[in-house]
């Protein structure tokens, strides 16, 4: 069959990124086809695009995420049924298609109180944030962390389930009005990075004592300052770099500013098994039902404008979660 895909044929700038006609055959076996309602925008579709994250071969379809139904089912496929409303936040890239197909047991079922563009809009940011709060490092009632990037899409998400677990946030932001929307989503110390140095504000927030944990998705702006904001035995979380790769690191800095720990974590690699994607999908189900995480879509996009998205995206114009729509 016949359907349409935003395409890219060489790695660029966001003009790279075309509207074309693809064929796609019928799934093969353990894939299910899925009809598209609602496209996830993420910062690694950027990566994608640009090469920063090589992808295997081009041209290719970009995208990670997204929700719809289930339009066929291959051989042996067990875990979705035709007609099901379904969502997903993993490799390879395709998403970026009015439909497309994809491993069956990488799709998990909708519940019905979580509306398509909210699956889209939360798959990957709460996956993400589910793995850094509660599995990466587990943040205690206790704990005060820091998170960078705070008024994204990540960022909210995790802000308000850091506070449903009880701990303190501290969150960089761009300007005034990104801290404004981050305090609301139980940001406690939102530091506009503009005019104030945030490793200062740590050690004032702090008493001198620093965090048990950063969570850097910003990369070489910030990662100095970050590791420079733990405490003995802190551990820094490098899960991005939308300012840039960050330059090689000389390990003996990690053990003079204090036996630090650090990683650089991918959901890919706390989802590898399908029943830690599931119970993942479950727990950012749950606190969504509950209202303790409130999903916002504060952008939307036709699916063919994706181009347009990219750029507001790189532009930092972007607060909390951006979809693109079928």
């Amino acid at each position: 069959m016949k359907t349409h895909a935003i395409r890219i044929h060489a790695h660029g700038d966001a003009s790279v990124m075309q509207w074309q006609e693809i064929d796609l055959p019928a799934p093969g076996p353990g894939e299910a086809q899925i009809r598209h309602r609602a496209v996830g925008l993420n910062f690694i579709d950027v990566y994608h695009r640009t090469g920063l994250y090589p992808l295997p071969k081009l041209p290719a379809v970009l995208g990670m995420e997204g929700a719809g139904v289930v339009e066929a089912i291959g051989e042996g496929v067990t875990e979705v049924k035709v007609g099901e409303r379904v969502a997903y936040a993993s490799g390879p890239p395709g998403s970026y298609a009015e439909a497309r197909n994809l491993r069956a047991d990488r799709l998990v079922s909708l519940p019905d109180n979580i509306s398509d563009v909210q699956a889209a809009a939360m798959m990957l940011q709460g996956m993400t944030a589910e793995y850094l709060l509660r599995r990466t490092y587990a943040v205690k009632a206790d704990d005060t962390i820091l998170f960078h990037a705070a008024a994204g899409g990540v960022g909210l998400i995790a802000c308000q389930w850091a506070r449903h677990i009880g701990a303190t946030v501290i969150g960089t932001v761009g300007n005034d009005d990104k801290a404004a929307l981050a305090r609301a989503h139980g940001c406690s110390h939102p530091i506009v990075y503009a005019r104030e140095n945030f490793v200062d504000r740590v050690r004032d927030i702090t008493g001198g004592a620093g965090l048990p944990v950063v969570y850097d998705s910003v990369g070489k702006d910030t990662f100095m300052g970050s590791l420079d904001c733990l405490r003995p035995r802190g551990l820094m979380v490098s899960f991005g770099q939308s300012s840039g790769k960050v330059p090689p690191l000389d390990l003996g800095l990690l053990s003079a500013k204090g036996s630090l720990f650090i990683t650089r974590p991918q959901l890919a690699g706390y989802a590898t098994l399908r029943q830690d994607l599931v119970q993942s999908a479950k727990a950012l189900f749950e606190v969504v039902a509950s209202g303790a995480v409130r999903i916002e879509v504060n952008q939307t996009f036709p699916l063919r404008d994706a181009a347009e998205a990219h750029r507001a995206l790189e532009a930092r114009k972007t607060t909390g979660s951006t979809v693109l729509v079928v």
